[in-house]
């Protein structure tokens, strides 16, 4: 009974160790596409139309990951604001499913 216990235990720290990788995975993740808007906004203030290829490799490795499907299948982005409308899409999707979690 003791060893039941200690199982059932054990399972659910596992699972609450599982969620809390997921959350905050999700969290960095949610940074992360912050800190590109950021440098994506910057880039559009000074009128600069053009993604940086460093962007634009970053930017698709997101839409590849992404679970937006729509996004998945479309091509990359040419203008900083085609970027920034992606990488918002992205960011809503991340943070719909973790309102989701809560």
């Amino acid at each position: 009974m003791i060893q039941e216990a200690c199982v059932a235990i054990e399972d659910i720290e596992e699972r609450e160790r599982r969620a809390r990788e997921v959350k905050y995975s999700r969290r960095n993740r949610i940074r992360y596409i912050d800190r590109l808007l950021n440098e994506l906004e910057m880039l559009n203030l000074a009128e600069r139309t053009q993604v940086p290829e460093r962007l634009a490799m970053e930017l698709h490795r997101l839409m590849a990951e992404s679970a937006v499907v729509e996004l998945v299948q479309q091509p990359r982005p040419d203008s900083v604001t085609e970027a920034m409308d992606v990488l918002y899409e992205i960011q809503d999707s991340l943070m719909l499913t973790e309102a989701d979690d809560d």
